[in-house]
């Protein structure tokens, strides 16, 4: 189940070279005929050449392919990148026998360092050779960089099927401003290419917003939807039913996508969720839920073990969002620590703590904020600061 569980795709991956290793770093993905597409990008003012290409690319609403290679994220690479990213397309436009303006290009791995379009163009006729409607799978594993395992997931509703597959596991923020982080989520629904961007502004944007691993913005973040259409029926259009259940398939497809990427973050040993509720707005909410999951006290303390009341109250004061700390109640947990604004005097007898440093050992840590009895609310997914994350990117390129 990936991305090409959807009718109207066929995938592929391969071991281009790309990088020193046997894995695979050279997928691709193909829509039968021109799909519906759009994209969500990196806010950074570094974004790398196919970053910009596709984006330009999708102003059109419509895409064929998707090339993706791991090893060189082919950002700050000046006049020479931008020329290989559109060779690189050119090259798979050339195979299929298709318009180099339908293919969009994703590139993730090492910034600086130009992109190995040699090894690229020689691989292009075998990948292309080998796509398949099951090629999903092989596309998934091509893409990864530091990932430990593949992130996929499917749904269906309504009689249409959604597909979609992710890597990133480092440099993730919220925001799309997202990190290093690409995922590919496609549809065989007859979406228009007007609808596509509300789809994915709709479905998509709020479950990537709400993952943080290290509050870095990568330069290459790059969240794609394609609608190949290959179900066939009624154009399916925002305010109708069909509509409403493409968006709820979308939704489970992203968030099953996020909570692996979480679960896979670099050096982490613990899934930070926090849940904010009772907020002003839903605004507010996320702006609360986004500062407790992103901020290196909570992450350090979460990492320790250390059921430290002062961390969550702290990120929560600082993160702009209207709060009256009177009405603030925090759980880790199924354990009150904060009440009323004040964290709770049971908390510092012998023992007080015990109840919230048990739930700080399970793997998966819920952070429960209540901020009042208002309607907004949010949710965040984050993770703990470890020494194998120092580790990991400390040794990046060495």
């Amino acid at each position: 189940m990936s991305v090409t569980f959807p009718r109207g795709f066929r995938a592929a991956g391969t071991v281009a070279g790309m990088k020193p290793s046997s894995r695979p770093d050279l997928g691709l993905l193909v829509a039968d005929v021109p799909a519906s597409a759009a994209g969500l990008f990196t806010t950074n003012a570094f974004a790398a050449a196919p970053v910009r290409l596709s984006r330009a690319r999708l102003a059109k609403g419509r895409a064929r392919a998707v090339v993706v290679n791991s090893g060189q994220a082919n950002a700050g690479t000046g006049a020479r990148g931008e020329a290989d990213a559109r060779a690189a397309t050119d090259e798979v436009a050339r195979a299929l026998g298709i318009d180099p303006e339908g293919v969009l290009a994703c590139s993730t791995g090492v910034i600086g360092e130009p992109l190995h379009l040699s090894e690229l163009r020689a691989a292009i006729p075998a990948l292309v050779g080998s796509l398949t409607p099951s090629g999903g799978p092989a596309f998934a594993e091509a893409i990864l960089t530091t990932d430990t395992r593949a992130k996929q997931a499917a749904a269906e509703a309504g009689g249409y099927r959604v597909g979609g597959c992710a890597k990133g596991v480092g440099m993730i923020a919220p925001d799309l401003q997202l990190a290093t982080m690409l995922a590919f989520v496609t549809t065989d629904a007859p979406v228009p290419p007007e609808a596509v961007g509300r789809l994915a502004t709709e479905a998509l944007e709020p479950a990537f917003e709400s993952l943080t691993v290290d509050g870095c913005t990568s330069t290459n973040d790059t969240v794609l939807m394609l609608a190949s259409g290959a179900a066939g029926g009624k154009p399916v259009v925002p305010g109708t039913t069909p509509w409403r259940s493409l968006v709820g398939a979308v939704e489970d497809v992203a968030g099953s996508l996020v909570a692996q990427l979480a679960d896979d973050a670099e050096g982490a040993s613990h899934v930070a969720i926090v849940e904010v509720t009772g907020a002003a707005t839903d605004e507010d909410a996320r702006a609360v839920a986004k500062a407790v999951a992103g901020s290196l006290l909570v992450k350090t303390a979460v990492f320790g073990g250390d059921p430290n009341p002062g961390r969550v109250l702290q990120a929560i004061g600082a993160s702009g969002a209207r709060v009256d700390p009177g009405r603030v109640r925090v759980r880790i947990g199924d354990a009150t620590v904060v009440a009323g604004g004040t964290v709770v005097p049971s908390y510092f007898a012998p023992d007080g703590a015990r109840k919230a440093r048990a739930a700080l050992e399970r793997r998966h840590v819920v952070l429960g904020i209540e901020l009042g009895t208002g309607p907004g609310r949010s949710r965040a997914l984050g993770v703990d600061l470890s020494y194998r994350y120092v580790e990991i990117n400390a040794e990046y390129t060495t």
